[in-house]
């Protein structure tokens, strides 16, 4: 028989600066508290991150392909003139045929199957109206349920034809991402994760976002333990064999701070700059890490030309 338990949020020993205070979102996990079902063998480490078992991550697969397939085939219909709206009905419509479930719609008041984040915006762009301009970039962000696991993945996209500067920002976002994710295998930290992400960003004279981070997944959206995108080399909980969680870096082109707008949703940068976004779900197997998200047909980065 199957039993449930509350975790605990607890805020990882990581470096300065500070975390900021962080927004209920969809996507983010960072204040929430979710029940997660838990079998007779599941364990919590004493940070409160579940441990899966072996098993587990067939279904944590199916999940993230799943995603990764739909974003896969939502790029073909990305382009000058699209609106926001359009694409987020061609996704819901694309989870329903899969017979999924969005884990987004009617998660905490929310009304869509995806965020799309354009240009400036951050993170959780609410889809609508708003037509797809020459040379806009945007962000992707879907996580659908299958059999009650979680697959949660986003990447870049442009419509029209891409300019420099905002080729070079999603360039080295991608490459942050894939940064912290060669990091990930048992006995390293979530500050290792954080740190090479960081420290490769910021060589690059761009700013990695520290109001939003990555969270642990697999039976629920959100779960311990905060990801963070910056850290300090062998600070906060040490990776373990089992553990599921999202790596997703975001990266702007001027200063790290964001506001997020009166719809409580939308967050953007302060100084207006480019912001780009990558994320994976991943698990730590015994000699490393298994990328549950990874595209089908090879397109996760770039999605165009």
């Amino acid at each position: 028989m199957s039993q449930t338990e509350t975790l605990t949020l607890r805020q990882p020993d990581l470096a300065p600066p500070a975390v900021a205070a962080v927004p209920e979102s969809p996507y983010l996990g960072v204040f929430m508290i979710e029940r997660t079902p838990v079998d007779d063998k599941g364990q919590i480490t004493r940070d409160g991150i579940r441990i899966y078992q072996d098993a587990d991550f067939a279904g944590m697969r199916t999940a993230g392909a799943l995603a990764a397939r739909i974003l896969d085939e939502i790029a073909e219909h990305v382009f000058p003139g699209q609106t926001t709206g359009e694409l987020d009905r061609l996704i819901e419509a694309k989870v329903t045929e899969a017979g999924a479930t969005s884990a987004t719609i009617g998660y905490k008041g929310y009304e869509h199957a995806s965020c799309i984040s354009i240009n400036h915006v951050v993170c959780h762009g609410i889809p609508g109206d708003k037509k797809l301009k020459d040379g806009d970039i945007l962000n992707i962000d879907v996580t659908v349920i299958v059999d009650g696991w979680y697959g949660d993945t986003s990447r870049m996209y442009v419509a029209g034809k891409l300019p420099r500067k905002a080729e070079r920002l999603i360039e080295i976002t991608h490459d942050a991402l894939m940064k912290g994710i060669e990091v990930v295998k048992p006995g390293k930290t979530f500050g290792d994760i954080g740190y090479a992400i960081q420290s490769f960003v910021e060589a690059n004279r761009m700013s990695v976002v520290r109001d939003f981070c990555g969270h642990g997944l697999g039976r629920v959206f959100h779960a311990p333990p905060n990801v963070l995108h910056y850290g300090r080399p062998g600070s906060g909980p040490r990776l373990e064999e089992g553990m599921f969680f999202t790596i997703e870096p975001m990266v702007n082109l001027g200063r790290p701070e964001t506001k997020v707008l009166a719809d409580d949703w939308t967050a953007v940068t302060r100084d207006k700059s480019l912001s780009a976004q990558f994320e994976h779900s991943v698990g730590v197997t015994a000699t490393g890490v298994d990328i549950f998200t990874l595209s089908p047909s090879g397109r996760f980065h770039p999605t165009y030309g």
